[in-house]
């Protein structure tokens, strides 16, 4: 199939050069997925999808056009091409385009060592259905559990390929398997939600269905009969299942897109105190068996592990080669896209050093304030890093989980807040973002 993808990406380049193209590039992905739905022990839902897509860039000067399509016929492609090139003559000219010199590109990748897709048969979808099944059982069977809302396993396989006029051509395949199940407690009004997921690169790897459903069950008896938190100032405790939301505003603002609109409340922070002395933020694409894992980037360049903050102190922006030449920097290989739209920067995947204390310390630490294990919404002002989101949990008292709490608000300054966390030791390494739970000191609580 590789093959068969490298084909599609040289016949849309050689396609763009005669219709007028001075450059191009080209990508080609197949991909397949399946998942599964099941409720109250029948099958709810099954879907399958599958097919392959192909997306063409074309650059005339300093100007480009994108153009994706479904049909990979020899017609198709040569009309795309001439109709790419069209809009491309019509398009703004940026001086920032252009495509990667050709001694920058990646070369002798390693796919064995990343581990990117299972070698194992995809499973039936009868194999999927029988682990949905599994999980629900294991969430009813937790006593308090009235419902259980959903519960679902997934696989998909993609495979990958990129190619451009600058001699670079290259791809690679990628699969993920996943269970989840959402429980409800209680009955009418008093009704609670939780959930609980897991997703692998390998099949292997993926904990049993009985597990994911037990924790999802537990999770929603936990949150019965929550109250309103007190109204104040005090320490919040970021879960680890929602801490990387918060790293996540970090990340978002020293993406090269923000900083070159000056949309960003970083933009004056390089080589500034982000984080507490002694943490870091290390990104690692070449992680093996990990979702964002990559041997390459959207513009052919090898990627490699770099410190994003180091030792508290912000060491460098999320760049492509269009960003990067707009700040007159080089690009940090993380340039993503899909076939209908042009490279961007993205982060692939992080590491928040731990802490040395289990999240029972920290809650033991904070005295009196809120756990946070769930959140809904966010007003993030870009521009001055003002902080405000919904969330639930449970109230701590004396050190101690005292009831579970929802309908509140906490807000803050992230720039202030990020200077003042204080991580747990309980990340979990099969993520793409491995962040553990962040205690946080004097945040505002709006509640009762």
């Amino acid at each position: 199939m590789q093959n068969r993808l490298a084909d599609l990406t040289g016949a849309l380049l050689d396609a763009a050069r005669k219709a007028g193209a001075d450059a191009a590039d080209a990508m080609a992905v197949d991909g397949t997925s399946v998942s599964v739905d099941v409720r109250g022990g029948v099958l709810e839902q099954a879907e399958r999808s599958e097919g392959v897509e192909i997306g063409l860039r074309v650059l005339i000067g300093a100007r480009q056009a994108v153009v994706s399509a479904s049909d990979i016929s020899s017609r198709t492609i040569a009309e795309m091409s001439a109709r790419a090139v069209s809009m491309a003559r019509e398009a703004p000219e940026d001086k920032s385009l252009g495509l990667a010199e050709a001694a920058d590109l990646a070369r002798d990748w390693d796919l064995a060592a990343l581990e990117l897709a299972d070698p194992a048969a995809d499973p039936a979808a009868a194999d999927l259905e029988g682990d949905a099944r599994r999980a629900e059982a294991a969430a009813l069977a937790v006593r308090g559990v009235s419902q259980v809302q959903a519960a679902a396993a997934s696989y998909s396989r993609r495979q990958i390929h990129l190619a451009a006029t600058n001699g670079f051509s290259g791809g690679y395949a990628r699969t993920s398997r996943s269970i989840s199940a959402v429980a409800i407690s209680g009955e009418g009004l008093s009704m609670e939600r939780d959930w609980a997921a897991e997703a692998r690169t390998f099949q292997a790897d993926l904990p049993r269905p009985e597990e994911i459903g037990a924790l999802a069950g537990a999770r929603a008896v936990e949150r019965a009969a929550p109250r309103k938190p007190k109204t104040g100032a005090y320490p919040v405790l970021y879960d680890e299942r929602v801490a990387a939301a918060l790293i996540s505003h970090l990340l978002a603002a020293i993406n090269g897109a923000a900083i070159v609109r000056g949309a960003s409340w970083l933009r004056e922070a390089m080589g500034k105190a982000v984080l507490p002395a002694g943490l870091s933020i290390v990104e690692d694409p070449l992680r093996p068996r990990i979702p964002g894992s990559r041997p390459f980037d959207a513009e052919g360049l090898p990627t490699t592990r770099r410190d994003i903050v180091r030792d508290g102190e912000l060491q460098g922006w999320t760049l492509d080669l269009g960003t990067a030449r707009r700040l007159g920097l080089t690009s940090t290989a993380n340039a993503t896209r899909g076939t209908g739209a042009p490279p961007s920067p993205s982060i692939s995947n992080i590491m928040l050093t731990p802490g040395e204390k289990s999240r029972d310390a920290l809650i033991a630490d904070m005295g009196t304030g809120l756990l946070v294990t769930s959140m809904i919404g966010a007003s993030i002002n870009a521009t001055t890093g003002d902080y405000s989101r919904g969330a639930s949990g449970f109230w701590i008292e004396n050190g101690k989980i005292a009831y579970p709490v929802n309908e509140c608000t906490i807000a803050g300054n992230l720039r202030d807040m990020l200077l003042r966390i204080t991580p747990g030791n309980d990340a979990r390494g099969h993520l793409s973002h491995v962040v553990p739970s962040l205690l946080v000191e004097g945040l505002t609580i709006a509640g009762a």
